[in-house]
C-alpha cells in the first residue's frame, strides 16, 4: 500500500513538473518549437546606366620636358672637373665638365706626326712617279696611306673637342650622376639637363585598348600633387607607336602649359575623354561587369536580372567585351543585374542584395582596434 501510494506521488510529481516546463516556454513564446526560416541568398548588384558613346579613360604618369639630354663623354677618362650641381640653370655653350685631356692629347700628337710622315711620302712617291721611277700601283698606296694619317688626325681631333662637355641647350640641370676623380667609361651619362623652353609632357602608360581609343588633339584634364585644387587643360600631341616590351602599355603624350610649381619627374594624373569601343556605340548597347554574364555563346548570353526582390534569369544580346566591361542588348536603363552570388541562386529565386562596402566595414574596424 505505501508502494502504491509512493508510485502514485512519484506521478503527480512528474506531471508537475511537466506542467511547469509547459508553462515556462509558452511565457518565453514557444520559440523551441517555432521553425526558423532560412536565410535569404547574398548577391551583390550594379544599375545599368543608359547606353552611351563616350566614357572616360584615368590614368597617372611622369612629368618631362619633351627636351632632356643625357650628357656623356665620348672617350673614357678621368673626371677633372664639375662645375654645375642638380637644379642649377645653365646657357647654352656653357662649359659643365671635362676630363683629363692627358690621352687623347697624345693621341693626337701621334696622328699628326702620322699624318706629316704620310704627306711626305705622298708627295716622294708623286715626284718618282713623275720620272717613271715607281709604279703606278707604289702612289696609289702613298696616297691612301695620305687619306687614312688624314682621317686619323681628324678623329683624335674630334677627340679632344669632346674632353670638354658644354650645355646644348640653354635650362636646367636635372640630374648629376659622377663626381670629380671618377673614371668614366665613354657614354657614361655625367649630368641630365632640360630644355626650358620645350613644353612639359605627361607621359601615360594606358593599356593598348584605351590607347586605341585616344585620339590626337583629345582634351585632357590633368592635376598634380604639386598644385593641390587645381586642375590644367592639357592636350594629347603624341601616340606611342610600339608597346612597352614587359607591360604592354603604350605611352600617350600630353602637352600642358605648366607653371613653375610643376618639375619634371613630377607624377600626376589625367582624366581624357575617349570615344567607347565600336560596339558599344551602337545605341542599344549597354556596358556592365564582365562577371554580371552567367555564361555567353557567340552572341547570345544571361544574366540574373532583379525583380524586387526576385532575380530573374534574363536572355540578352552579347556584343563582346571591353576591357572589364561586357558589351550587352537587351536590358533597359535602370535595371538591376547580379554580379557576385549569382552562381548560388535561382532563376525566381528571392535574393538579399548586400552592399560589399558595408561588409567590410567592420573588418577594416576590427583592424583598426
Amino acid at each position: 500500500m505505501d508502494g502504491a501510494r509512493a508510485g502514485y506521488g512519484g506521478v503527480l510529481l512528474l506531471t508537475a513538473l511537466a506542467t511547469a516546463t509547459g508553462l515556462m516556454l509558452a511565457a518565453c513564446g514557444g520559440k523551441a518549437d517555432t521553425p526558423q526560416a532560412a536565410p535569404l541568398p547574398a548577391v551583390e548588384a550594379v544599375t545599368v546606366g543608359a547606353p552611351g558613346t563616350a566614357s572616360e579613360l584615368t590614368a597617372s604618369g611622369t612629368l618631362q620636358r619633351r627636351r632632356e639630354m643625357a650628357l656623356s663623354f665620348r672617350i673614357p677618362g678621368v673626371l677633372t672637373r664639375m662645375s654645375v650641381e642638380a637644379g642649377d640653370q645653365v646657357r647654352a655653350g656653357q662649359a659643365l665638365a671635362a676630363i683629363d685631356p692627358a690621352g687623347v692629347d697624345a693621341r693626337q700628337t701621334q696622328a699628326a706626326a702620322d699624318l706629316e710622315r704620310a704627306r711626305r711620302d705622298a708627295d716622294r712617291a708623286r715626284k718618282l712617279y713623275a720620272s717613271g721611277f715607281v709604279a703606278k700601283a707604289r702612289l696609289d698606296d702613298a696616297e691612301s696611306a695620305l687619306k687614312a694619317a688624314q682621317a686619323a688626325h681628324a678623329g683624335a681631333a674630334f677627340d679632344r673637342r669632346w674632353a670638354a662637355l658644354a650645355s646644348p641647350v640653354s635650362g636646367v640641370v636635372l640630374a648629376r650622376t659622377a663626381q670629380a676623380g671618377e673614371v668614366v667609361a665613354a657614354g657614361q651619362t655625367v649630368l641630365t639637363v632640360a630644355d626650358l623652353s620645350s613644353p612639359l609632357v605627361l607621359r601615360l602608360p594606358l593599356p593598348a585598348r584605351d590607347a586605341a581609343r585616344v585620339k590626337v588633339g583629345s582634351s585632357a584634364a590633368v592635376t598634380a600633387d604639386a598644385l593641390p585644387g587645381q586642375t590644367l587643360t592639357g592636350v594629347v600631341t603624341r601616340l606611342g607607336q610600339a608597346a612597352d616590351a614587359r607591360t604592354g602599355a603604350v605611352t600617350v603624350e600630353i602637352e600642358i602649359q605648366a607653371p613653375p610649381q610643376l618639375k619634371s619627374g613630377q607624377i600626376a594624373a589625367a582624366r581624357l575623354q575617349a570615344p567607347a569601343a565600336e560596339a558599344a556605340a551602337r545605341t542599344e548597347f549597354v556596358r556592365i561587369p564582365a562577371e554580371a554574364l552567367l555564361e555567353a555563346s557567340g552572341d547570345k548570353a544571361a544574366v540574373l536580372r532583379l525583380d524586387g526582390a526576385v532575380a530573374r534569369r534574363t536572355n540578352v544580346r552579347f556584343g563582346g567585351f571591353d576591357g572589364d566591361d561586357a558589351l550587352v542588348a537587351g536590358l533597359a536603363a535602370g535595371a538591376r543585374v547580379v554580379t557576385a552570388g549569382a552562381g548560388f541562386v535561382s532563376d525566381g529565386e528571392r535574393v538579399a542584395v548586400v552592399d560589399p562596402r558595408a561588409l567590410a566595414a567592420p573588418a577594416r574596424k576590427v583592424a583598426g582596434q
